[in-house]
């Protein structure tokens, strides 16, 4: 399917870098915005734009963030708009695999993995239990916290504190937070949940044991639609700032 028009289903920053790529590939780009980014500068940088969250299509109109993390907002503009494709950017709802099933129903492409992938490593606890099954070393981590402290508390205790508390769902260093002592354990995890559920509107979270000074070393792999993928070599991104990588090598 050649696509023509794009929608990205993102703000800011990201969402102007991919109208740009899309500028020099000679395709039409589609901006959302909810009411709080009305002169934000990505509304103004693609060839359309329309609002989300607000409307008399809607029983209440939507917070900012609920906005972008509605999907049926999002493929409601890319119907209207006749975007062929929607690019998520990163954050919202670049790893819901009930998004990416969302474009397909609909005939519009996903720009990014398939709902399967994203289900095996979107979600954290699924990855980790990837790596299990095919022999990779991890750190030791729980499953999926329940509502019951008392349960929490058991399996904290069970990994050991120090604990990383982690968004299942996260990303960007959102949804991250040190717990060093049972003390901080109810209240961390009760605010990461808020956090995760307002960033990524899932939840879900997890304790996993802390390394301290740790070194972040990744590889990135690319694969496109026919099959080919490469690797881009090693990336050391240990230089972060609250969790966020600032440099890459």
């Amino acid at each position: 399917m050649a696509i023509r028009k794009i929608l990205v289903a993102n703000r800011s920053e990201i969402a102007i870098r991919v109208f740009r790529a899309a500028n020099e590939l000679g395709l039409k780009t589609v901006a959302i915005w909810a009411e709080e980014d009305k002169y934000s500068l990505h509304r103004f940088k693609a060839d359309e734009s329309y609002q989300i969250g607000r409307g008399p299509h809607l029983e209440r109109d939507l917070g900012p963030i609920e906005a972008y993390l509605s999907i049926e907002e999002v493929i409601r503009v890319a119907r209207l708009s006749g975007a062929d494709a929607i690019h998520p950017g990163y954050g919202l709802l670049s790893e819901s695999p009930e998004f990416a099933e969302a474009c397909a129903a609909n005939g519009i492409v996903f720009i990014g993995p398939t709902p399967e992938t994203m289900r095996r490593l979107g979600n954290k606890v699924a990855a980790r239990d990837l790596a299990v099954e095919i022999g990779v070393p991890v750190v030791p981590a729980t499953p999926p916290l329940p509502d019951d402290m008392a349960q929490v508390r058991a399996m904290a205790e069970e990994v050991g504190f120090p604990v990383m508390l982690k968004a299942s769902w996260g990303g960007g260093g959102r949804g991250m937070r040190v717990i060093r002592s049972e003390a901080d354990l109810e209240r961390e995890v009760r605010e990461a949940k808020r956090e995760a559920k307002a960033a990524f509107g899932k939840d879900e979270v997890y304790l996993e044991k802390l390394v301290e000074r740790a070194r972040h070393v990744e590889v990135q792999v690319l694969g496109d639609t026919h099959g080919n993928a490469v690797h881009l070599f090693e990336r050391d991104c240990s230089i972060q700032r609250r969790n966020q990588k600032v440099v890459e090598r």
